[in-house]
């Protein structure tokens, strides 16, 4: 592992330094795993000094291409842009092409935005497991807007909202089919939602799927302070990313006043804190020497349904308690 970055170079906005950190909490090696956390823990004083927006959307939606322009448009109003970009990993291989960075040629180029691919890896929705602590490194480097791109739309997506302030759903022209597909919970999770390539031939059938989109988000409950808003753009064009910035300032200085800003953030570390139990009791167990003794057994039996799932699980439980 090279050299750990400072504390000290990261709070500077060393671009170098920061990249260095989120490789060092990205290992899997366990003295790397302290050093990450014992970085962090000096770091943690200076984060949570930004709005943290989550993006998703089918494959093909464009989520690239709106990262580059909403990227680019907030650097202009003068703020500093950092791109977690959650790329799929292989079920055979577990590489991940990375090619985020590749996709946003433009914005990777101006000096105060940093785009960070991650592979998703085993992570749960699409989030590589890691993002929340790269998250936070961000924030310290500077930071103040920090968007975390997710692989795609599936059930899990709730774990990219239960670490954003906003939650940004895109979605393409022609919603009447594809509403159908939607699942009601990424809804209830939505901030807003946006219908992009809103250009051209498309630009009627955005409006269209706009109104479908507004329809079906009136029948479900949303925060008080806030209504969801349903918008279209285009941004291959540069065409509505204004009016959807003004939205996202709106809907957080409305939590902030509501009070919900903080309150939300607190119960989202108090979520993480107890995922991270779940991952470190399953790690605890995989590496107990009785239950790694025990397991290719249990697990015949369950194939062959001699044991049910639930007596296996228990039976696992009870070898990890017995001395090493």
């Amino acid at each position: 592992m090279p050299s750990t970055p400072s504390a000290e170079a990261i709070l500077t906005g060393d671009r170098r330094a920061l990249a260095k950190a989120i490789t060092l909490v990205e290992s899997q090696r366990p003295q790397d795993v302290e050093t990450a956390q014992t970085l962090l823990k000096s770091l943690l004083p200076h984060t949570g000094n930004s709005i943290r927006i989550g993006i998703t959307g089918v494959p093909g939606v464009g989520k690239s291409t709106f990262i580059e322009a909403f990227g680019q448009h907030v650097i202009e109003q003068g703020h500093r842009l950092a791109v977690l970009a959650v790329d799929p990993s292989s079920p055979v291989a577990g590489g991940s092409i990375l090619g985020d960075k590749t996709r946003m040629e433009a914005l990777s180029r101006e000096e105060a935005a940093f785009i960070r691919p991650s592979p998703a890896g085993r992570a749960l929705g699409g989030v590589a497991f890691k993002t929340r602590e790269s998250l936070l490194l961000c924030e310290a480097a500077g930071f103040d807007i920090i968007l975390v791109e997710t692989v795609g739309v599936g059930q899990s997506e709730h774990q990219v909202a239960g670490m954003v302030d906003f939650f940004l759903l895109l979605m393409l022209p022609g919603g009447g089919d594809e509403l159908q597909g939607i699942k009601k919970g990424i809804l209830e999770l939505a901030d807003a939602i946006v219908v992009n390539k809103a250009d051209g031939s498309s630009e009627s059938l955005a409006r269209t799927t706009q109104q479908h989109y507004r329809s079906a988000m009136s029948l479900l409950r949303h925060d008080d302070f806030w209504e969801p808003k349903v918008m279209t753009c285009s941004a291959l064009q540069r065409q509505g990313i204004e009016e959807i910035w003004k939205m996202i300032s709106e809907y957080a200085d409305a939590s902030r006043a509501d009070g919900a800003f903080d309150e939300i953030r607190a119960e989202q570390n108090l979520s993480w804190m107890r995922q991270l139990v779940d991952e470190l009791l399953r790690d605890q167990l995989a590496k107990h020497p009785r239950v790694r003794e025990a397991l290719p057994t249990v697990e015949a039996d369950v194939r062959s349904a001699a044991q049910t799932p639930l007596a296996a699980a228990q039976a696992i439980l009870a070898l990890s308690s017995e001395p090493q």
